[in-house]
């Protein structure tokens, strides 16, 4: 399911337009990119959470000339499926 499905299936479950539903969705995305950028964990309970890592630097090799590389740390972004995400996943 791409964004623009996405949008179609919320709208017609919620009976408001797809303009709107768009809005809201663009809104929520964005609210969500902020708090992890700023390091605060977002919780939906029932669904998951949203926090960020630290990947430290490492050595890595280029595959085409099989020189040692160094890698630089990361920040990354973690996902947590919520219990009862998994289990509708599951059943």
């Amino acid at each position: 399911m791409n964004k623009q499905e996405l949008i179609d299936a919320v709208a017609a479950a919620t009976g408001e337009s797809k303009t709107s539903t768009g809005a809201t969705i663009d809104a929520i995305l964005e609210t969500i990119a902020q708090a992890v950028t700023r390091q605060d964990a977002v919780q939906l309970i029932g669904f998951g959470s949203f926090s960020t890592g630290a990947r430290s630097e490492r050595t890595g090799r280029n595959p085409a000339t099989g020189e040692a590389i160094t890698i630089p740390a990361a920040k990354t972004v973690k996902f947590a499926a919520g219990k009862a995400f998994k289990d509708i996943v599951n059943s």
